[in-house]
């Protein structure tokens, strides 16, 4: 999960000195090749312009220099003013890790509605609200032992209206999918009732003709 400091940075504008062009938000390399010490955040602008004078001759000075096939991109990191050369091996070197704005924002916006269930799971039992544990269940990002933990606490709330919410969702991880159905399952033969196998409509446990479709139960 990106931080809310590092997508406020990823929102910025800045611009590439040497082009003008807009600089890329891009996700941090795994390894600082620097002094070792990290980059100290998720995110950094870099110019990906392959026309901005230092890329472009950056291959003839690095190959005069240093007889290495490389160039440099101009870099900037968050909250600082002035920003530096970056050494690239390839054309392609970070165009792969630009950052998508409006992933990111889905993402976060997903983070912080697992966040809310969780702190409403802790009284949804006594308030009657199966909301939370519907939002972590069918949520496949959130924490595995509190949608596991969802999956309980919606059983003993013992309220339906989840039905659809739950049968609907295509499950990644199978064995919540077989928890909360099995509940699901329980709950309505504590309820007395049980689908229809033709409708899908909850109909009375001892129903012969579903008053949905009228079809007649085997």
């Amino acid at each position: 999960m990106v931080s809310d400091v590092s997508l406020k940075y990823a929102m910025e504008e800045h611009y590439c000195p040497h082009c003008n062009t807009r600089l890329s938000c891009c996700n941090t390399p795994p390894i600082h090749v620097g002094d070792g010490l990290g980059w100290g955040t998720d995110v950094f602008f870099i110019c990906l312009n392959d026309e901005c004078s230092m890329f472009v001759e950056g291959w003839k000075y690095i190959e005069e220099q240093y007889g290495k096939s490389a160039s440099y991109r101009y870099m900037l990191l968050p909250g600082e003013k002035n920003g530096s050369p970056m050494m690239v091996a390839s054309r392609i070197a970070f165009t792969d890790a630009a950052v998508d704005l409006e992933e990111l924002k889905k993402g976060n916006e997903r983070y912080q509605r697992e966040q809310k269930a969780r702190q409403e799971l802790e009284t949804c039992v006594a308030d009657k609200n199966p909301a939370p544990a519907i939002c972590l269940i069918i949520d496949e990002e959130a924490n595995l032992k509190e949608r596991q933990r969802a999956v309980k606490l919606l059983e003993e709330i013992n309220d339906l209206s989840c039905l659809d919410a739950i049968r609907n969702h295509k499950f990644r991880h199978t064995e919540i999918g077989q928890l909360a159905n099995l509940a699901l399952s329980r709950m309505l033969k504590n309820s007395f009732q049980k689908e229809c196998p033709y409708c899908a409509e909850i109909i009375k446990a001892q129903a012969k003709i579903c008053k949905h479709c009228g079809k007649e139960m085997d």
